[in-house]
């Protein structure tokens, strides 16, 4: 049995902050707000797999008013959240990734974000794809106030 599941999450982009995606720091003027390293790429993953397992959304797992999670890396989330959907008896078999941002430009760290997501899954570096595009100055982020992330995962029953 196969399941589909889309995962979306968008962060305020802010000066002071680590640009953190896909578990890569990203050199920036300006980083992403949130609870914790605010990685709007792997919560967008994290929310597909959920999405798929029908398990809610990241905010019911790991709560941003949980003090645990403030800053936490969240390739630690992503690796908690591979184990809870192992649990109900579901692996990935492939994970899709638009990201939308303006600026900056990221095709250069890709790879590297694979390899993070792929060492973190157990997964091969071939059933994992990260596209990004821009809106063209449309929209918040085209205006460069925020980032935003579409996942796509296919689960397979395990047990």
């Amino acid at each position: 049995m196969y399941r589909i599941g889309h995962g979306y999450d968008v962060h305020r982009l802010e000066k002071g902050r680590k640009l953190i995606l896909g578990g890569e720091e990203i050199p920036f003027e300006m980083g992403l707000l949130g609870h914790s390293d605010a990685d709007v790429l792997l919560h967008a993953i994290i929310d597909a797999m959920f999405g798929g397992a029908a398990m809610a959304d990241i905010g019911t797992h790991f709560s941003d008013t949980d003090e645990k999670y403030k800053g936490i890396s969240s390739l630690v989330l992503l690796d908690e959240a591979h184990k809870l959907i192992k649990f109900k008896g579901y692996d990935l078999v492939n994970i899709d990734v638009t990201l939308i941002a303006q600026q900056p430009k990221v095709k250069e760290y890709i790879p590297a974000m694979v390899k993070n997501i792929s060492k973190v899954l157990k997964m091969d570096k071939s059933d994992i794809n990260i596209k990004a595009t821009t809106e063209e100055g449309l929209g918040f982020t085209g205006e460069m106030q925020g980032i935003a992330c579409h996942a796509v995962v296919l689960l397979k029953k395990i047990k």
